[in-house]
């Protein structure tokens, strides 16, 4: 269980981006957390994951406080994190990376079904370097057959849809769905996908710097459904207008 109390933070000489946010995640969940641009999701993400420190408050995992723990840290205490634009490895090959995501050496029929799962033709990629040769697309896909081989207790994906095609992003929800069945390990997922949401345990939305709503997707989704709606009438209405002045 993974539990985050009074987390705040800010950057210096700029407003608070996290504001006093408390949240449980248990065990075996799948959170969406969502919300505008510039809410405080992606930073939110980021210090569970231990790249950003929180200007105040504590998280703790189990029980144990891990507040001053590095991202090496929490990745060996079971916390993975996908980035919006992964990392590139010049000289590293995928193979490489899905061997040390899983602690040991894969065998090919292994690694390659972890790119299977991701939609990547394993023949081609398997032994390809991770470097400016491959697409965000691909390294997105490679980064999440990475966390797969890593069957992690907490696996936190910053807008995985990102640079994904639509074929791509379908195979990507089986993807989530077969790692909440498999791991059973937690999901924290950012994103604004309605198909993402769908498939959500729970859902959090964050405003503001502060949690706004929290519940079911029974609960929230429709909500969001209505205020989106509600934006798009109003975007139609403002552009017909810009028309009507012109």
């Amino acid at each position: 269980m993974l539990e985050l109390k009074n987390i705040s933070y800010t950057v210096e000489g700029e407003k608070e981006i996290i504001n006093d946010i408390s949240l449980t995640i248990d065990d075996k969940k799948f959170i969406v957390i969502t919300g505008p641009n510039g809410s405080g999701k992606s930073t939110l993400a980021k210090i569970i994951a231990g790249i950003l420190t929180p200007t105040s408050g504590r998280i703790y995992l189990d029980g144990q406080d891990i507040t001053d723990w590095s991202i090496t840290e929490r990745a060996k205490a079971g916390i993975s994190f996908a980035f919006q634009q992964p990392v590139r490895f010049k000289g590293v090959t995928v193979k490489d990376l899905l061997n040390l995501a899983s602690g040991g050496a894969l065998d090919d029929v292994c690694a390659c079904e972890y790119l299977s799962q991701v939609g990547l033709c394993a023949r081609d990629y398997i032994d390809r370097e991770v470097d400016a040769s491959l697409s965000g697309g691909e390294l997105k896909r490679i980064e999440i057959a990475m966390i797969m081989a890593r069957k992690t207790k907490i696996s936190v994906f910053d807008e995985p849809e990102a640079g994904i095609d639509l074929w791509s992003f379908k195979n990507l929800i089986e993807v989530f769905e077969t790692m909440h069945n498999e791991i059973q390990g937690s999901i924290v997922i950012i994103s604004h996908q309605e198909r993402i949401l769908n498939i959500a345990d729970e859902i959090i939305v964050v405003s503001g710097g502060l949690i706004s709503a929290r519940g079911s997707k029974e609960e929230i989704l429709p909500k969001l459904m209505e205020e989106a709606e509600v934006d798009r009438a109003e975007c139609r209405y403002q552009r017909g207008g810009a028309t009507t002045n012109a």
